[in-house]
């Protein structure tokens, strides 16, 4: 035990705990190595950090730790990790040892390579008991495994419980700087060590990825920065994150901190930026769709405005134009949805996006790698939209004379002292022109074309030509893969192709291009002298395997060489080497593209002689065999991933990615075709005729069908009509109603004036009314007799009216189709009728009232009314009149409109049965020809379970005969028997 006297003078300041910790030190340090001195004064440390009850010791003893945390990382990873998360969970409210806390663990947990090299320079160089330097060697490879290893051991532990995790979230909600950056570091630091764990706790902690978000808000760029360093690592490669990060207005704060550094002149924060929007970007739909509903993709147009001063690229701007171009082809690679691609393609020609990134390209001091980018870029721009190729045709390169831009990149791809990936964009960039694009590529074609050469200019044709028949196999190579495009899927420029004839030399007749190629082909040796070897020939063959594919015609001119056959043959039939196999296979598949497209229109190349001739010299088996050479190499898999020519060599360059679909289409019927027997393959041509007659009446069946679903439509349109009319005839019947109302309640209020009228006035005024009365009354009389004749017209309409409707309900119930239609027409007949009906009660009433009138007449008559009444009471009955003779008028119209109304109906019933019956011989004519095919089908087996059995019958019975010692005739001698038999029969026949 020391006693109070010996403690240290120096160090008034110190408790006595503290004074004997320090008396411990110096006696350790006496006694001990620096390295046990070291672990001793960390294990000291930890112990003050556990047991200080006074925050400023345990502060002390954090910032002790966390400087020796580079030194003796594993030291104070073992010893003190746990103590230090409890400083973060207990000692919140002190943000200078929360700082102190995380700095440590980031310290103990980080792995990179920087904070590595500072460890080493930092370093003192520890001196042995001898007193002689070590030397220390700078951290070889096997040193940073042992770092890595060591900071994912930490990071699995941190990690083990999810706690540790969310605390460390909650604690970036402090807005001290020494709290928030040591955190987003040590968070960045586990998502490096174990994303995937760390990702999903952070998804599933409340407000966690929001948390993350709002450091891109914050004002401190430090933080700032290393928060879009930590969202890079939280957004890899998981697609949920993603989708939250890019909801939490990602976009939009991205795009904005990348104006405000400068765009593509900024500096590493905008790479930064680039990468985090490719990390949430790519291959992720939903992203992508968000990015161009937002209107995004018009904010990336300023990002390649470039001045017309180029000589001034930064190693930082080339970055940042390279990252923000794979922003632009994420958009709009090939591996995304049609739909989705197409919709971002006609975006970035509305904003102008293409039209800018074709200026980079016809720009003049551009790098050389951002040219290749912007090229391949442009290439997927364009890819299978219409509008954009259309586009892209029309620029032009900034020469004199002007040159499009098409020509100008083929003269780089053919020039054989142009980079070797700059190439390869270029052929990418005219294949994406040329797909689905048949506009395109007849104009290709036609500068091939005799009658469109002009000999002052160059064309995209003569390139390719030129480069075909180059001395450097790479171009030979690019040019048939850029003219196989060309006709990819193209009849008529497959058939136009075949008229272009080459001038071989002086006082030698021209001769076709597709017989220059078979002649290339076909001079081995000076293929070789050439120094072309394996690289021209495949192109060559996949030109002239692309050309022929699906075109008789082409296949008629490439057998009319007779030089052509002998020559895939022999080729096939050899043993070569490994190199030398891909073309056997190709030369196989060149050999079965004209056997299974052959129309028998040459005598001596038909299918059957040419199936022989594979029999005898090659073999059915090792002909399916050498075509099988093709899928098996090893670049094939990798030319059919994807449609970029991606290769790491020009040696690697091929095969091409839509000729891997063409073989992978043309394999399987090949191998059908060449195994084929003559008769297999009468019986089906025999059912292709017969099903494409089957094709032509279902054809026809269903242009009638179109024609009567037009005619259909047409009379849909008229019901329509009359429904509108017949809206129109019930709002002029509501109208008429609301009016004889209103003539109703006028007649009300003269009736009421008449009975308060109708006292006698004077004597003198009766003797007039006297004299009038006689002539009064009989006009009275005849207008009663003449309304009781138009309610009888009214009863025998009415009557025609009910006939009407029963005949309506009778068609109705007895028609299969247009019942909606028909159940509104009537529900119109009965309103009509309803109408009609209220129309002739009131025209009744009308008529009492007129007659209780004539009767208060004559009753007036003998007691003497006045004059003035009998005017009033004239007056009424021609307005009565007057409104009788209105609604028999509008009666006689009702009748009309549903007399018409019926006779239409009527016409789209019959039209309708005409269709129905239609629709039922369409459906019995197709159950008769699938009945058709199917015993078509049944009897084919048979016949081939039949030819089966008779083949193995007499195979048992030539041996058999062999075994007895008979002699036996060969299959060739039967086959020549049987071919004498066929011709007698034949003549016989005649």
């Amino acid at each position: 035990m020391l006693s109070v006297m010996e403690w240290p003078a120096q160090s008034p300041d110190l408790n006595p705990i503290e004074l004997l910790w320090e008396q411990l030190d110096r006696m350790v340090r006496k006694k001990c190595p620096s390295s046990q001195s070291n672990l001793w004064q960390i294990h000291k440390l930890c112990d003050r950090v556990a047991s200080s009850t006074l925050l400023e010791d345990r502060r002390d003893a954090v910032r002790a730790l966390k400087s020796l945390s580079k030194k003796y990382r594993m030291e104070v990873g073992t010893q003190a990790m746990d103590h230090l998360i409890n400083i973060l969970q207990t000692d919140r409210s002190d943000s200078e040892i929360l700082g102190y806390a995380l700095d440590t663990l980031y310290n103990i947990l980080c792995n990179d390579e920087e904070e590595e090299q500072d460890e080493s320079e930092d370093a003192v160089t520890p001196i042995s008991a001898s007193g002689k330097h070590k030397n220390v060697s700078m951290p070889d490879e096997n040193a940073q495994k042992q770092s890595d290893d060591l900071g994912a051991q930490f990071t699995e532990q941190f990690v083990q419980d999810p706690e540790h995790v969310t605390l460390l979230l909650t604690l970036l909600e402090e807005f001290d700087f020494h709290v928030r950056w040591p955190g987003v570091k040590l968070l960045t630091t586990l998502l490096k060590n174990q994303g995937v764990q760390v990702q999903g706790i952070i998804l599933v902690s409340p407000m966690g990825v929001s948390r993350l978000m709002d450091l891109l808000a914050d004002s401190r760029e430090v933080i700032r920065n290393d928060g879009l360093l930590l969202l890079q690592q939280l957004t890899k490669s998981n697609a949920a994150i993603q989708k939250i990060v890019a909801f939490e207005n990602a976009f939009e704060r991205l795009l904005d901190i990348i104006t405000e550094e400068g765009s593509s002149d900024g500096g590493i924060v905008v790479e930064d930026c680039l990468l985090l929007l490719l990390n949430l970007l790519k291959n992720n739909s939903s992203n992508q769709n968000f990015f161009k509903e937002g209107s995004y993709i018009q904010r990336m147009k300023p990002w390649f405005e470039i001045g017309d001063d180029n000589s001034g690229w930064s190693a930082q701007k080339v970055t940042n134009l390279h990252l923000m171009l794979q922003l632009v082809r994420v958009m709009v690679s090939p591996v995304n949805s049609p739909g989705a691609t197409s919709s971002c393609q006609k975006s970035m020609y509305q904003c102008g996006l293409l039209q800018q990134l074709c200026t980079i390209l016809m720009a003049t001091g551009v790098p050389a790698d951002i040219l290749t980018e912007t090229i391949n870029t442009v290439s997927e721009v364009i890819r299978g939209s219409q509008v954009n190729q259309d586009y892209f045709a029309s620029v032009n390169a900034p020469s004199n004379p002007p040159r499009p831009a098409i020509v100008v990149l083929l003269m780089s791809m053919v020039n054989e002292r142009q980079p070797f990936v700059l190439r390869c964009a270029v052929l990418y960039c005219f294949q994406c022109f040329l797909y689905k694009n048949q506009k395109g590529q007849g104009e290709i074609v036609a500068t091939l074309l005799p009658s469109t050469i002009d000999a002052n200019s160059i064309s995209a044709g003569q390139l390719l030509c030129g480069g075909l028949f180059s001395v450097d196999s790479l171009s030979n190579w690019c040019a048939a893969v850029a003219l196989a495009h060309s006709l990819q899927d193209n009849l008529t420029q497959k058939e136009q192709l075949l008229r272009v004839q080459l001038a071989t030399s002086l006082g030698k007749p021209p001769v076709s291009l597709l017989q220059q190629c078979t002649n290339i082909l076909s001079q081995g040796d000076k293929i070789v002298r050439r120094g072309s070897k394996v690289q021209t020939r495949v192109g060559l063959l996949m030109l002239l395997c692309t050309w022929i594919n699906n075109c008789p015609i082409a296949v008629t001119h490439f057998l009319h060489n007779q030089e052509n056959v002998p020559f895939l043959t022999a080729q096939i039939s050899e043993n070569l080497g490994e190199d030398e196999r891909l073309v056997q296979g190709l030369c196989a598949l060149l050999l079965g593209i004209c056997i299974y497209y052959n129309d028998n229109s040459l005598e001596n190349n038909t299918k059957d002689k040419l199936k022989q001739l594979i029999e005898k010299r090659i073999g059915k088996e090792n002909f399916v065999e050498k075509l099988g050479f093709i899928t098996k190499h090893e670049l094939y898999s990798r030319a059919a991933q994807k449609p970029q020519p991606v290769f790491l060599s020009p040696e690697q360059m091929l095969f091409d990615h839509e000729f891997t679909k063409l073989v992978k289409e043309l394999e399987g019927v090949i191998t059908k075709a060449v195994h084929k027997s003559n008769e297999e393959e009468k019986k089906e041509e025999e059912v292709k005729k017969t099903l494409e007659q089957h094709d032509n009446i279902v054809t026809r069946y269903k242009e009638l069908i179109r024609e009567q679903d037009t005619q259909i439509q047409e009379l849909k349109e008229q019901v329509g009509s009359m429904s509108s009319q017949s809206e129109q005839m019930q709002t002029t019947v509501t109208q008429q109603l609301s009016q004889i109302q209103q003539h109703k309640d006028q007649y009300n209020i003269l009736k009421l004036k008449l009975g308060k009228d109708s006292q006698p006035n004077s004597q003198g005024e009766g003797s007039q009314v006297n004299g009038l009365q006689t002539e009064e009354l009989t006009q009275l009389r005849e207008e009663v007799e003449e309304l009781c004749k138009q309610r009888a017209l009214l009863q025998t309409q009415l009557g025609d009216k009910d006939t009407l409707k029963s005949s309506l309900t009778s068609e109705t119930a007895e028609s299969s189709a247009g019942g909606s239609d028909d159940t509104e027409m009537l529900k119109e007949l009965e309103g009509l009728r309803s109408r009609v009906q209220s129309q002739l009660a009131e025209i009744n009433q009308m008529k009492s009232e007129r007659q209780e009138l004539l009767r208060r007449a004559e009753a007036g008559s003998s007691e003497a009314v006045s004059s003035s009444d009998g005017a009033v009471d004239a007056a009424k009955m021609a307005e009565v009149e007057s409104r009788l003779a209105a609604q028999t008028t509008e009666m006689e119209r009702l009748k009309g409109e549903a007399q018409s109304l019926s006779e239409s109906r009527a016409e789209l019933d019959q039209q309708l049965a005409a269709a129905t019956s239609t629709v039922a011989i369409l459906q019995t004519e197709k159950a008769k020809l699938q009945s058709e095919v199917q015993d078509s089908k049944k009897e084919q087996d048979d016949l081939l379970m039949l030819l089966a059995d008779q083949d193995q019958k007499i195979h048992s019975l030539k041996q058999k005969l062999k075994d007895l010692g008979e002699t036996v005739d060969d299959e060739d001698d039967l086959d020549c028997r049987d071919q004498t038999d066929e011709d007698y029969e034949d003549e016989d026949e005649d």
